[in-house]
């Protein structure tokens, strides 16, 4: 346990040229294992994964991973960083081997042996070794995203920034690309930044929910899931008595279920109505919080003591 790592971020903002401010003053300390950063798209996600990863630079702040000052030792931090973007180019008529073992030397792994070891370890870790000769451009979608986590996973790194990596897989590449990402996290930071709630839920030790640049919400999932016990009730409606709700009510979600609506409500006492009182999920800790029912920040706090 001697070697753990942790990322400190604090009071880092960016403001676009054209405006928009994608980060508003975050604060966020995120120990060794899976950490996931949860929000929708546009939520300032992919603005703080390439900051993290020395790709852009925020207005102020401070981030420190470990001894590292990643604002100051880029390319020091960028010795240990593995990084995934969201939209991994590769290149289609290279096999998986020679570009892993051409990244491998970009890497700084010169010696032949033990970069042809390196090699077959990842994509044997990966699940691609069968696959390794075939070129990339035959790969599917889970394929390319476990090789994006081979290039990523190069030198060891003590920070893994992921960035919606499991958008636009099937459910059973989804599972296999998260079962890979599980086994990862042991000593290093491992940031799975995502706007799928189950992603996170099933994966992370620790999490935060962020919207429009501001963090709304830091603390570990089960425990965000307690506080919010008690308060979360459900009813089956007809469409015609949603406006009503809508009015009344604290609506946390919404779906749709055979022609009808399966609402969610936030309240600390029985809204009556035939509404049934269930045991909360992540998903929604996730929509009371951004709708902003649900200030847990001191509650979890005190819960997690």
């Amino acid at each position: 346990m001697g070697n753990q790592i942790s990322l400190s971020i604090q009071n880092v903002s960016k403001t676009y040229a054209n405006g928009v401010q994608a980060l508003n003053n975050i604060n966020l300390n995120i120990p060794s294992g899976m950490y996931g950063l949860l929000g929708p798209n546009g939520a300032g996600k992919s603005t703080l994964m390439r900051i993290l990863a020395t790709l852009q630079e925020p207005d102020e702040g401070t981030i420190t991973l470990g001894e590292l000052d990643v604002l100051r030792q880029k390319e020091e931090v960028r010795q240990t960083l593995g990084y995934l973007p969201q939209e991994f180019g590769v290149y289609p008529k290279t096999s998986a081997e020679d570009l892993l073992d051409y990244f491998a030397v970009l890497k700084g792994i010169t010696n032949r042996t033990t970069r042809k070891e390196v090699v077959e370890r990842l994509l044997r870790q990966t699940n691609l070794w069968d696959m390794r000769r075939q070129k990339l451009g035959g790969y599917s979608g889970g394929m390319r995203q476990r090789f994006g986590v081979a290039v990523a996973l190069l030198g060891n790194p003590k920070l893994l920034i992921v960035d919606e990596p499991t958008a636009g897989l099937d459910p059973a590449e989804r599972v296999r690309f998260l079962n890979l990402l599980s086994e990862l996290g042991e000593n290093s930071v491992v940031i799975l930044s995502t706007h799928i709630v189950e992603d996170v839920s099933e994966l992370c030790t620790h999490m935060a929910i962020i919207n429009k640049g501001h963090i709304l919400l830091e603390a570990a999932p089960q425990q965000a899931v307690a506080a919010l016990e008690g308060r979360i009730w459900r009813k089956l409606i007809s469409k015609s008595e949603l406006p009503i709700l809508e009015q009344d009510c604290k609506i946390v979600s919404v779906k749709l279920l055979g022609g009808h609506k399966l609402v969610h409500l936030y309240s600390e006492e029985s809204p009556g109505n035939g509404f049934e009182l269930i045991a909360p999920d992540l998903e929604d800790v996730y929509f009371s919080t951004m709708a902003g029912f649900h200030k847990s920040n001191q509650q979890v706090e005190e819960v997690s003591i």
